[in-house]
């Protein structure tokens, strides 16, 4: 079993060097966790699915669900608490001392290199997701029409998702009745 401090000083050092919020969050917690096999790939992929569509902040979902997972609730309040702790402690400061330095050169420029990192840092785990998955090729046309939808159409994602639901619903009925009828 999992100490409350080591999963407190695991979220606190993810949340303290992961830089733009919940996504790329993604790879650093996959690094400590799946690779220290307190959770499995299966287990990941779950908890990543589950904080996506909760309702709330995905930093704070995630914890929530991972802290859960390895500690029950106790593990949940202390995952939460130290992944949200150094943000706010570091946005505390920046907001306490930014005036004075906002429109440094050297401030401007460091955030404008700071962007393709957090690119980086959402692409690496969306891949990593889609190699766990071993998706069949009607799993690639949904993601590819998604994408299309809405990167070029403007389709919001929760018509998507409810298209999605419905055809998931649909589908598994049809299946359902067809093994019936065997």
């Amino acid at each position: 079993m999992v100490s409350l401090w080591k999963i407190f000083w695991i979220f606190a050092k993810i949340g303290a060097f992961t830089i733009g919020g919940g996504i790329p969050m993604i790879a650093a917690i996959k690094k400590e966790l799946v690779e220290r096999k307190w959770l499995t790939d299966e287990d990941f992929i779950d908890i990543i699915t589950l904080a996506q569509t909760a309702p709330g902040l995905f930093a704070v979902n995630i914890s929530i669900l991972t802290g859960h997972r390895l500690r029950g609730t106790k593990g949940s309040v202390v995952a939460t608490i130290a992944s949200c702790l150094p943000p706010f402690l570091i946005i505390l400061m920046v907001a306490i001392f930014f005036t004075s330095f906002k429109d440094n050169e050297y401030v401007i420029k460091a955030f404008k290199g700071i962007r393709p990192v957090v690119v980086a840092l959402i692409g690496v785990p969306m891949l990593d997701m889609i190699k766990a998955t071993k998706m069949r090729w009607w799993s690639w046309v949904v993601v590819i029409s998604s994408m299309i939808l809405v990167c070029f159409l403007s389709v919001s994602p929760i018509y998507i998702l409810i298209c999605v639901i419905v055809m998931a619903a649909f589908i598994s009925w049809y299946n359902n009745k067809k093994e019936v009828s065997r």
